[in-house]
């Protein structure tokens, strides 16, 4: 079968910086879809030669270099380059099972309201499911009758597909928030602007990430994201007890003071474009605050996606 012959309705698009071994591991399951995808990788500065080793290793593969570290806003140079009417995101760390793409897409066609279909996601080589898979099938919000799976009202970001141009209408992420919980800010932009997103257990991705939690950097600018999230989007009262929440959850420790005093330092920025919640999301989000308070999958310390 020649890649032409494929299903071309989903693009993928990866992003990565020194990607190394785990980036040729991850492209050479996507290459091997039956789908047969366009796939576009985009290079977010490596130092280490990564564009040159995926032009060599993977000619069929597209490469744009940001030219910098952008993190989850590189991904929006992918999406620009590509055509299909759907995306779906990859890490350098992270694939979709065989069939996945087709039936995201088939999902996409058929509920034109829906703006994202997030994959099931198997981790590790022991391919044990994600733990917040639980939390995205427990969602006590409000759902439409006759769409597929479980509404939810955050993703995670390189295991999900979306519709192109829901994502390029709302903006894409947002490249002041770099990296820990951006999937937050997009999923609010989407639902905001009136689209639904999907938890569907049939779409499977992989996901074999080759470290324990992130970097130090990364808790900080998600507790900064966190902080951001509340006090940009939430009522006054939400805001200040989530603020709470995620500070203690966080713990007294170097990367929640920081994150804490980057929060602060951006706060005039953020109040002053405040753009409230619709109803319907807000009332939703407020349902979920007491679960999410308990829920053990949701671990700001570790800057982990959140996904309701």
């Amino acid at each position: 079968m020649t890649r032409q012959a494929g299903d071309r309705r989903v693009a993928v698009v990866l992003i990565t910086r020194n990607g190394g071994q785990r980036l040729a591991a991850a492209l050479r399951h996507l290459t091997a879809l039956p789908e047969r995808p366009p796939i576009v990788v985009v290079d977010n500065g490596s130092t280490d030669g990564t564009a040159d080793t995926v032009r060599r290793r993977f000619p069929e593969v597209t490469v744009v270099a940001a030219g910098a570290n952008l993190a989850a806003a590189g991904r929006t140079l992918g999406v620009r380059a590509v055509d299909t009417p759907y995306v779906a995101f990859a890490e350098d760390d992270s694939w979709y099972a065989p069939g996945s793409l087709a039936r995201a897409a088939d999902l996409l066609d058929a509920h034109p309201d829906v703006a994202l279909v997030q994959a099931h996601v198997l981790v590790g080589p022991e391919e044990r499911p994600d733990p917040l898979h639980e939390d995205m099938v427990g969602t006590a919000v409000t759902d439409a009758p006759g769409l597929p799976g479980y509404p939810i009202l955050s993703f995670l970001e390189g295991t999900s597909i979306l519709r192109r141009e829901a994502y390029l209408a709302v903006g894409g992420f947002d490249p002041r928030l770099f990296a820990g919980g951006v999937e937050e800010h997009l999923a609010a932009d989407l639902l905001s602007a009136g689209w639904k997103l999907r938890y569907t257990p049939e779409v499977v991705a992989h996901h074999h990430p080759d470290h324990a939690e992130p970097p130090g950097w990364v808790r900080r600018v998600g507790v900064r994201n966190t902080l951001w999230f509340a006090w940009g989007r939430r009522p006054p009262r939400p805001a200040v007890r989530w603020s709470v929440h995620v500070l203690r959850q966080s713990g007294l420790r170097v990367d929640t003071i920081a994150g804490l005093a980057m929060a602060v330092c951006g706060a005039p920025r953020v109040l002053r474009r405040r753009r409230p919640l619709p109803g319907e999301v807000e009332l939703d989000m407020a349902r979920l605050d007491e679960s999410k308070r308990r829920s053990r999958a949701r671990r700001y310390s570790k800057a982990r996606a959140r996904p309701a």
